[in-house]
């Protein structure tokens, strides 16, 4: 018979343990190099790299927590309501495994399961674009304070009308520049905001401050920018100008940015390609009130795909939900974001487009938090807040990029849509849809005094009715 000692017995236990417990080359380097690594890296703009063991162990206890709360890596759309491309997101098999390893002592395992080291582009991602427009001659971000936003008016200088296939963000300034959105301004209306400005730019926040003509796309970090698709260029008529949002997080010293854009050129789309958007201006939320919901419904005209979605809301908001009601009674989820931080909006790109045939009711909901406990209240003590372009002011909005059969198809869209949106915004009891309505503009106090017979100050479906013939007959 085998006698075994108590200190044998433990020498067995640790060893066991020892050899089960999970290593930085076998199981770490793995997750952190596909998950972690584009941002934490050198040069880039979270504030440590993670590429060696070295630099993983010392923070083993902090990379498990931050991944246990799910607060990293930053990905906001909830698992089960669709899916998309390049999902920053760990299983909770890989959060279980970074908890292991840390409680073990952060084992750095056998030389011989490393894993080779991730390879990133080195410029611009989506190829050498044909034209590189830089943002500004250098914005200077202080050291410390709030966040700015800044907006630059990037002038293409087409000499005729062109098609954009790529537009593809570069931070200058990594360690300022939290993320960046390029807008579409085929009116002039940025370039002149921005005439007394020396550097082409202006404040502006939650959105250009414009009535852009499009979202052509954004950056976040850990976005991957690909080549784009010809078949899906964008059509810009000569005197465009993009709209560059960029916004600045004050690093803990004085930093200049000088960021840019490349744009890539190709030959008319083979489809349609263009924007949609959802929105509510009718917020009204009082002091107080932790759960103000705001809802916005709109119906598909035609046959349409959707290829990615960016939704957008300021301090307040808590959770966001998208989902379409397609006629056969079957419900597709578009986006559920439980809980909204404004610091990591970003553009969502599907993995396969979703498809959404006539008739489809597509439904928007999102909850707001303007009680004190909120610790990203603007204001203290709460005050009441409502729809608008400023820090205090909240916003419900998301813009699909949307895919029609044929580039004929987008003008008529762009037209149902408009219509569809002002109906459903004077369904809601949102009277500033008739503001938006071409020839109106300060007669839609008037307006709406004509067609509200009852004289209750809103208007029911049969109000409505006459209301959206004479529109349908004013839309260009």
């Amino acid at each position: 018979m085998i006698k075994l000692t108590c200190f044998t017995l433990a020498a067995i236990t640790v060893q066991t343990l020892s050899a089960a417990a999970p290593t930085y080359n076998k199981d770490i380097a793995p997750i952190l190099n596909s998950q972690c690594a584009r941002c934490h890296r050198p040069g880039e703009v979270a504030p440590f790299s993670l590429l060696t063991y070295q630099d993983a162990a010392k923070r083993a206890g902090l990379i498990a927590t931050v991944t246990t709360a799910r607060y990293m890596p930053p990905w906001k759309p909830e698992p089960g309501f669709a899916a998309f491309q390049h999902e920053r997101r760990l299983t909770p098999e890989q959060i279980a495994l970074i908890a292991e390893w840390a409680q073990a002592g952060a084992p750095e395992g056998n030389p011989k399961d490393k894993p080779a080291a991730p390879v990133f582009a080195d410029g611009w991602q989506g190829g050498e674009p044909n034209l590189v427009i830089k943002a500004g001659t250098g914005f200077n971000v202080p050291a410390e304070g709030p966040d700015r936003f800044q907006c630059f008016v990037l002038p293409l200088n087409l000499e005729q009308d062109s098609y954009i296939q790529t537009a593809e963000f570069r931070p200058g300034n990594r360690s300022v520049v939290h993320h960046g959105v390029i807008y579409v301004d085929a009116t002039g209306s940025a370039r002149r905001r921005a005439a007394n400005s020396p550097d082409g730019s202006y404040p502006c926040f939650g959105g250009p401050g414009v009535a852009a003509t499009g979202l052509l796309d954004g950056w976040a970090p850990g976005t991957i920018t690909t080549a784009g698709d010809p078949k899906l260029s964008v059509p810009v008529k000569k005197g465009t100008d993009l709209v560059l949002q960029i916004h600045y997080h004050p690093s803990g010293k004085a930093e200049t940015d000088i960021s840019s854009v490349g744009v890539t050129f190709s030959g008319p789309p083979a489809h349609g390609r263009t924007s949609l958007i959802m929105v509510n201006t009718n917020i009204d939320i009082a002091p107080g009130e932790s759960g103000y919901v705001s809802k916005s419904t709109i119906t598909l005209p035609r046959d349409v795909e959707f290829s990615a979605i960016f939704p957008h809301a300021h301090w307040l908001c808590k959770d966001m939900k998208i989902d379409a009601y397609l006629p056969t009674g079957e419900v597709e989820h578009l986006l559920w974001i439980k809980d909204w931080d404004f610091n990591w909006q970003g553009d969502y790109r599907y993995d396969k487009p979703i498809q959404l045939p006539k008739g489809t009711r597509v439904e928007m909901q999102y909850t707001f938090d303007n009680s004190a406990k909120n610790i990203r209240n603007p204001s203290n003590p709460p005050a009441r807040v409502r729809f608008g372009e400023q820090t205090p002011d909240e916003m419900a909005v998301a813009f699909f990029t949307v895919v029609l059969p044929t580039p004929a198809d987008v003008a008529p869209f762009q037209r149902d849509m408009r219509l569809a949106l002002i109906e459903d915004m004077l369904a809601s009891g949102d009277m500033n849809a008739l503001r938006s309505i071409p020839g109106v503009g300060g007669r839609a106090r008037q307006m709406l005094k004509q067609f509200d017979t009852n004289g209750d100050g809103k208007l029911d479906e049969a109000e409505r009715v006459p209301l959206m013939q004479l529109i349908r007959s004013m839309m260009p």
